[in-house]
């Protein structure tokens, strides 16, 4: 089992059907909040943005954001 420190931020490449982890941690930043997400709760991403959101309400917000 890999082992991850406690309270570091993890790196992490978004993929169609999952993540791969680059560097070591137990949470991403969401992008929209800034809310810290575990990774064993992170469910929600956009592999063309390469990012994070806490919820699928915050997800769809920032996929139709045009920015």
């Amino acid at each position: 089992m890999l082992m991850t420190p406690a309270n570091r931020l993890a790196r992490l490449q978004y993929l169609p059907n999952g993540f791969r982890q680059l560097t070591a941690g137990d949470h991403v930043v969401c992008a929209v909040s800034a809310a810290a997400i575990p990774l064993e709760a992170l469910r929600y991403w956009s592999v063309d943005r390469q990012e994070a959101y806490a919820t699928p309400e915050l997800a769809t917000r920032r996929l139709l954001d045009p920015a």
